[in-house]
């Protein structure tokens, strides 16, 4: 599985290429129709991408990240993958967490993602994070990020 894995990541690593022009790469198509059945060959290998990406990861899961946080599950939505994660809040209400917590969290969080998630988002894979209330299971945060949220942090 671990060779699938590095694979299916060493073809992620060549569509980003395709986003960030590199010298000493093939020239691109001119026509068109060559260039839209390109992109929706990229597209239907960054969805396998994404399902072996789902199926390890889900393995392993639920895995505690620190006291309160616990990542949960992770999904394929179309070409984003989605990773839940739930919350110990304590005491605090979900409306409290929502209020004060929310603007700190997003700034870390989509920071965290721009540099360990690079790879995908320059694949044209985008990465939400969704966070629940492990007192309520109620949705917290949802924080998208596609590659325009990163590119203050790849500078």
């Amino acid at each position: 599985m671990k060779m699938i894995l590095l694979s299916a990541l060493t073809v992620l690593m060549l569509n980003a290429s395709t986003s960030t022009p590199v010298k000493n790469t093939l020239p691109r198509t001119v026509d068109p129709t060559a260039q839209q059945n390109a992109d929706a060959q990229l597209k239907i290998q960054n969805k396998q991408i994404i399902k072996l990406v789902v199926e390890e990861v889900s393995k392993k899961l639920p895995q505690i990240i620190d006291k309160y946080t616990t990542f949960t599950s992770i999904k394929a939505d179309n070409l984003t993958l989605v990773s839940t994660y739930e919350i110990n809040t304590g005491a605090k209400s979900d409306e409290a967490v929502r209020r004060d917590d929310k603007k700190r969290m997003e700034k870390f969080i989509v920071e965290g993602i721009c540099q360990s998630s690079k790879r995908f988002l320059q694949g044209d894979i985008n990465v939400t994070y969704v966070y629940i209330s492990k007192n309520t299971k109620s949705e917290l945060f949802r924080f998208p990020v596609t590659p325009k949220d990163c590119i203050s942090f790849w500078r």
